[in-house]
């Protein structure tokens, strides 16, 4: 390792004992822009990178409620304000019992450099809590998405830090927080994204993240020579994100063989369409997170306890959680013909994974660039609350391939070099820049 990108590490962990991920997603991008970085005085002088990986603000409460029989739970509710330089911060909640702060601040610090490459005037934040949904009532959900709400409320805002849903948060939550939010602060505005339909929601926005992804992954192919028509598809997880892929790679004439879960996954080889899509979204509204239903549903076989990597096919597209797709993955991948890697979900890669891909170049591209969609359909939200206006679903998805082409176009410059495009280094680039240059322009805050 450089000996420049060693020490400013050694510094961070020192700092932030235990926050692993934290520190996994910050050295992969100090790792792609330490040469811009070092070479610019301007952005040494002010410690742009130094300021960057410190949130602007991080907060922590508790979050009292009460079940079903009366009886007293708590949990803890986080919002990390990570980076306002381009505009409000605008980043999702996730309600799982895996959360911890440095999952947090790796999303947070992520959300940043996703946010700037969509162009969108939007900083970067996350948010959430270790409650589970699996196996709560409704009113369970209810009671605790308001106790949230009133401690959330005092520290976001249309014009301040704008959150949206992420795993565990889905239309009914945000349902939920947006009526206590409205509630206490009496006012309807676009304090959140991913409401519905009939109150301030967009078009598109369930679909936005796996639609982007596959609109990114179709301009991997054209650089390559390919189309999606024909291939076949390894998708991880079966929430909101998985299923917008799997819809659109099916309009587009491909074709999904698995899904998985933390039970394990499924191998559907006549391709998962039609009835089975919608089944999907049944299955994840059942506060279920198993796929062991659909095999049943539907007679295909399922792997208990394993990966959906084992299987031969053209494009892997991992759509779970972080850290789902390992160097062994990746290597299985590689030796049964995967040709194209894109991580939808958030460091869905680990980063030896992301190495050897990336070592060997093979066509692979991070999540910060391929998941961007679901942001920017977010970012569209909020410019049509603020129009008191709502586009159609053509429109809103016309200007989501504009995006997801103008962040392609970004990864590509700046991360395009001997005929290979090195895309963690252009969407980490092209990403920073932006952001230091409005960090600078704004003066020491």
């Amino acid at each position: 390792m450089n000996a420049g990108i060693d020490s400013f590490m050694e510094g961070l962990r020192a700092r932030t004992p235990g926050e692993a991920e934290f520190h996994q997603a910050v050295l992969e991008v100090v790792e792609s822009v330490w040469d811009v970085y070092d070479t610019n005085p301007r952005y040494k002088q002010a410690k742009i990178l130094e300021r960057m990986v410190e949130p602007e603000r991080t907060i922590m409460f508790r979050v009292p409620w009460s079940n079903d029989i009366g009886e007293v739970e708590i949990n803890r509710g986080y919002r990390i304000e990570f980076n306002s330089a381009l505009g409000p911060y605008k980043g999702g909640l996730r309600f799982h019992k895996s959360v911890t702060l440095s999952i947090l601040k790796f999303l947070g610090f992520e959300q940043t450099f996703k946010n700037s490459l969509t162009t969108l005037p939007m900083g970067g934040g996350k948010g959430g809590s270790d409650f589970s949904a699996k196996g709560r009532s409704d009113n369970e959900i209810m009671r605790f998405c308001q106790s949230f709400m009133t401690e959330l409320f005092r520290h976001i805002g249309p014009n301040t830090d704008v959150p949206a849903g992420d795993i565990g948060v889905g239309g009914r939550e945000i349902g939920f927080l947006f009526g206590q939010y409205k509630r206490i602060r009496n006012e309807f505005t676009g304090v959140l994204t991913g409401k519905g339909l009939g109150w301030g929601g967009s078009l598109v926005r369930p679909e936005a993240t796996g639609y982007g992804a596959v609109y990114f992954v179709q301009h991997m192919l054209n650089e390559i020579g390919k189309t999606i028509e024909g291939k076949t598809f390894a998708v991880s997880g079966f929430g909101n994100v998985a299923w917008g892929a799997i819809s659109k790679i099916n309009e587009l004439g491909g074709k999904v063989v698995t899904i998985s879960g933390p039970d394990g996954f499924i191998y559907d080889p006549d391709g998962i369409s039609g009835r089975k899509v919608e089944y999907l979204l049944e299955l994840r509204e059942s506060n279920n997170d198993v796929v062991a239903p659909y095999a049943e549903e539907f007679g295909v076989h399922f792997f208990p306890d394993a990966k959906p990597w084992q299987v031969k096919v053209d494009i892997a597209m991992p759509c779970a959680t972080q850290n789902e797709l390992n160097e062994d993955d990746a290597r299985m991948l590689n030796s049964n013909g995967c040709f194209l890697f894109a991580e939808v979900s958030n460091m869905g890669c680990t980063s030896d994974a992301v190495n050897y891909f990336v070592n060997n170049k093979l066509t692979f591209a991070p999540g910060k660039a391929v998941n961007a969609g679901g942001v920017a359909v977010s970012g569209l939200e909020m410019s049509q609350n603020s129009m008191r206006y709502n586009w159609t679903s053509e429109e809103v998805d016309k200007r989501l391939h504009l995006i997801m082409q103008d962040i392609h176009d970004t990864c590509t410059k700046h991360g395009k070099a001997d005929g290979y495009i090195n895309y963690v280094k252009g969407a980490n680039v092209g990403g920073f820049v932006k952001v230091a240059e409005a960090m600078l322009a704004q003066g020491l805050v």
